[in-house]
């Protein structure tokens, strides 16, 4: 019996493409090995969208390569974004790798590797065709049983100066109502409470197929044809929250509360720069519209800071938008000028030192208002997603509510009553921290 190993890096779209490596693999007879030291194949699937994931996916890559060099019968493939991204560089620079395969080569990494074993197969990189999982594509759920991520497209068509994605993984391709929904079936036979949506951009989601296809009319579907508790949308473009879409969350609670939606930047002529179709202003309007149709949704956003040409005064924007407007979760990343992006030749660069500091100043400002933003939810009885044991102790549980993303947003603890993971309960909240909440389970 043949073992194989799998280090997954990256975001949850690139999750789902583990997943599909892990379903390849076992549809053909592959057994996974926990230790890298017990397989004959170690696989490790990057991220090559900024610069630390691509220092984190090399590091990766010579931990695997140090376990290959005490053991040299194993085989060693590289897959995903990284490969995608430098192509032969790579083969060039990694003579240990015995083969790599592009973004476009999950679902047939298992042929690829019985191909690597024959005497004839010379080729030590693969750049698949452009390509588009379905609902019967192998897939192995990696995420625990209770939730998953529904992956609605492939690729995008924003060409936002600062993002390698479409060069990466090409134009938008949008799967099909009905595929979708299969897949969500299939997920909800296995136990799935909380599915996901995910995509680039989800707002841009059927604009490559019909004027009948939208993430509106998938939703739709998707309440219709599934009972799956929860449904959670995430990566929207700000401008791209429709009306509809707004109307059809308020009137269905399985559709979470909550939306996240990257703004990366709030000046306009920083938002000029970076390609966003958007202004300030546009965002200000975003958000009353969202909350007058949803008044307790919980929006969650991202800044990009030290982007080129951002002066002091464009920076603190941010500050001043976020203390009008209370985002309830917020993520601050330092911009990275990544090769072969745009955005690399433009003038008035940011030096590394600055873009740290005003990371740091963000994410201070936003825990000072989140811990104000918490304490709205004390005394509320709020339905938690039980998701185990706390990660601080095992004398508590820990959970999210609706208004919790899974692995970006804070948790629950639960500190009074019983319950499984993927139990969905009533706690009452009795405290609140700067991201978390505490609270116990009521009975009945």
């Amino acid at each position: 019996m043949a073992f194989f190993h799998l280090v997954s890096l990256g975001c949850a779209k690139n999750l789902v493409d583990s997943e599909v490596i892990l379903g390849s693999m076992a549809t053909s007879g592959w057994q996974f090995a926990d230790d890298p030291e017990d397989a004959d194949v170690l696989i490790i699937n990057t991220c090559g969208f900024i610069q630390a994931a691509v220092e984190e996916a090399i590091s990766e890559i010579f931990e695997l390569v140090k376990i290959k060099e005490c053991f040299p019968d194993k085989r060693l493939v590289v897959v995903g974004c990284l490969v995608q991204r430098y192509k032969e560089k790579l083969v060039e620079d990694l003579p240990e790798v015995d083969l790599f395969v592009g973004t476009e080569g999950a679902g047939e990494i298992a042929a690829l590797i019985e191909r690597l074993n024959t005497r004839d197969f010379k080729q030590r990189i693969i750049l698949p065709d452009r390509y588009l999982m379905t609902n019967e594509t192998p897939r192995v759920i990696s995420t625990p049983p209770y939730r998953a991520w529904l992956k609605i497209t492939e690729g995008c068509n924003n060409r936002c100066s600062y993002c390698m994605i479409p060069m990466i993984r090409g134009g938008l391709r949008s799967r099909t109502v009905e595929d979708l929904v299969r897949e969500a079936k299939k997920l909800e036979s296995l136990g799935v409470k909380e599915l996901s949506l995910i995509a680039q951009d989800s707002t841009a989601y059927g604009r490559d197929l019909n004027n009948m296809t939208s993430l509106e009319n998938l939703v739709r579907q998707l309440l219709e044809q599934t009972t799956i508790p929860w449904l959670r949308l995430m990566y929207l473009y700000p401008t791209g929250v429709t009306d509809d879409l707004l109307t059809l969350m308020a009137m269905n609670e399985r559709v979470m509360p909550y939306l996240d939606i990257p703004m990366q930047h709030v000046n306009d002529g920083i938002l000029q720069a970076m390609n966003r179709r958007y202004n300030g202003d546009q965002l200000l309007r975003v958000v009353e519209r969202i909350r007058s149709r949803i008044p307790d949704i919980a929006i969650r956003t991202t800044f990009l800071v030290g982007f080129p040409g951002e002066s002091e005064k464009a920076f603190m924007e941010i500050e001043d938008f976020l203390r009008k407007v209370r985002i309830d979760h917020v993520g601050v990343f330092s911009y990275a000028n990544e090769e072969g992006a745009p955005s690399e030749k433009f003038a008035n660069q940011v030096p590394e030192k600055i873009k740290s500091k005003r990371v740091d100043y963000l994410l201070a400002v936003q825990a000072e208002i989140s811990a104000k933003i918490q304490k709205k939810y004390i005394g509320r009885v709020e339905q938690v997603l039980v998701e185990g044991l706390s990660n601080e102790t095992e004398l508590l549980l820990q959970g999210r509510t609706r208004c919790q993303a899974p692995e970006v947003d804070g948790c629950v603890l639960i500190n009074d009553g019983i319950a499984s993971p993927g139990d969905i309960v009533s706690v009452a909240i009795t405290d609140a921290q700067v991201y978390d909440l505490v609270g116990g389970i009521i009975a009945g």
